[in-house]
């Protein structure tokens, strides 16, 4: 936990005396339900305890003054005039949400910010959309009384990563952070938006998120070329039954139909989309209803087809996870986010979970050349003023 009296020392530093108001966004991590937010899926990601503060005051201009413990940067923005600046590197995520709101009408004055994220840079877990949905509650809470429907900011969020950013990303991450509870997954349908949330109770386990140090190399050629292999599966399949998305299939209608998908890797892709959909609706059920080995089965069936059929793991998570699953004490383990790198996730007895650590960083280490790094978190709430 950051020391929030220190951050306001640095905030008077920068600005000087005055009210500071203080809020917290976390990061987040997708429990199960991975590469099927674009095939019309289910997605369960939560909100973690750990993410990125922004303490704030207003102006009487028009003038929004960004800096951040995180970066030597410091950015100046008019309101009236902001753009996309690449040599402005971070202070774009916030610029860009700013611009959509007043686009969207929202009222804004200016600002001075002080940003500090505890999110390892890199590693998967949406140090991005926790700063965009930020901002997107600072301005709404700072003029706008608090009002504004949260999805509509969340939804605010991802604009202004898709059209200022420049990022193709989907609306999970920003959806888990700004709709993130306390000790509760959400399942949420990618495409219509409806969302339901389950308990996350692990009894006497704990989620350890593992960081392979593989930056994450899913590039946009590799990613492309499974979107398209999705959707070559879907124009296929539509000509035997009508359907808008690869994930309005059951298992056992996909099991009838995929003959007519001559091409096996396209095969394989469908049948990781229908099968994740039902994996990640199935996890929601043994988590509200406490069955955690069945959960932990799950996982490691969902990181297996993501190896096999989608193949988006590499070397580096498959070691990590099946390392992870040869330690007692350890439920079940998959590779979390877009894959090629980033992280893994296990859920480990708490009793266990520092030999745990220890075994995975010795064997792990021997086997690819450098150590894992290691996130302990519970699930936490979502964008907030810090009182």
């Amino acid at each position: 936990m950051m020391n929030i009296q220190q951050l306001k020392e640095q905030f008077i530093k920068i600005y000087g005396e005055g009210e500071i108001r203080t809020f917290h966004s976390p990061g987040r991590v997708n429990l199960i339900g991975e590469h099927i937010d674009y095939n019309g899926g289910y997605v369960f990601p939560c909100a973690l305890e750990f993410g990125t503060y922004g303490l704030v005051r207003e102006r009487n201009d028009n003038i929004v003054n960004l800096a951040s413990t995180n970066f030597d940067l410091k950015v100046s923005v008019d309101i009236n005039n902001i753009s996309f600046k690449e040599e402005e590197d971070w202070a774009n995520y916030p610029k860009g949400v700013m611009k959509v709101m007043l686009e969207k009408g929202v009222r804004l004055k200016g600002m001075d910010i002080l940003i500090s994220g505890n999110i390892p840079n890199g590693a998967g877990l949406s140090s991005s959309a926790s700063l965009e949905v930020l901002i997107a509650v600072i301005v709404d809470t700072l003029f706008n009384g608090g009002t504004s429907d949260r999805v509509d900011l969340v939804k605010i969020s991802q604009k202004a990563e898709n059209t200022f950013v420049g990022v193709n990303c989907g609306i999970m991450d920003q959806f888990a952070v700004g709709m993130g509870r306390k000790n509760q997954a959400i399942l949420l349908d990618c495409g219509s938006l409806s969302y339901s949330y389950a308990n996350v109770d692990l009894g006497d386990n704990t989620l350890v998120i593992m960081n392979t140090n593989k930056r994450r190399a899913l590039n946009e050629s590799k990613y492309n070329e499974r979107r398209a292999e999705c959707d070559e599966a879907l124009v296929i399949l539509r000509k035997e039954k009508p359907i808008s998305a690869l994930c309005d299939l059951t298992s056992e209608e996909f099991d009838k139909l995929e003959d007519v998908i001559e091409n096996s890797k396209v095969r394989a892709r469908a049948k990781h989309a229908v099968y994740e959909n039902e994996r990640t609706k199935r996890a929601y059920e043994c988590l509200n209803k406490g069955e955690l080995k069945e959960f932990g089965k799950l996982l490691v069936e969902s990181h297996n087809s993501l190896r096999d059929l989608y193949e988006v793991t590499g070397k580096e998570l498959d070691t990590i996870v099946e390392e992870s699953l040869k330690v007692s004490g350890c439920i079940g383990a998959r590779m979390t986010g877009a894959g090629f790198g980033g992280c893994a996730i296990a859920i480990v007895k708490k009793s266990e979970v520092d030999s745990f650590m220890n075994r995975i960083r010795e064997n792990y280490s021997k086997l690819i050349g450098y150590e894992p790094s290691f996130y302990l978190s519970g699930i936490g709430q979502g964008t907030e003023e810090v009182k």
